[in-house]
């Protein structure tokens, strides 16, 4: 058993370790974004921790970015990927940030909350 949380702890490790820090030019993107069916958080560190609830559906991912294309990014490691489509990029919007990735508007959540 101890080896098996070992086992995670390093992968957990190994995953953080993969990751690079947003640009710049991109951190905007980071932050804790949440719409009643889905919660993405990107850190300036460049990692990504999503959820989606669907239809009695979840989803999730956790891992690196990987880079950006455009105003999509890739989240992965090696030939494992998903990419991120954001059709409206991090801008705000009568006081609140929004964002629109896969279809779903986000809004950041404000520090603290």
């Amino acid at each position: 058993m101890r080896k098996l949380l070992w086992l995670f702890a390093a992968c957990g490790l190994l995953l953080a370790a993969c990751a690079k820090p947003l640009p710049p030019e991109r951190l905007a993107y980071a932050g804790q974004w949440r719409s009643p069916t889905m919660s993405l958080l990107i850190t300036t560190g460049g990692n990504v921790h999503y959820r989606r609830v669907e239809g009695g559906i979840s989803k999730s991912i956790n891992g690196p970015l990987r880079s950006f294309e455009g105003d999509n990014f890739v989240v992965g490691i090696g030939p494992v990927t998903t990419t991120f489509v954001v059709s409206m990029p991090p801008h705000e919007d009568a006081g609140e940030w929004k964002m629109t990735v896969d279809g779903q508007e986000l809004t950041r959540v404000p520090p603290g909350e």
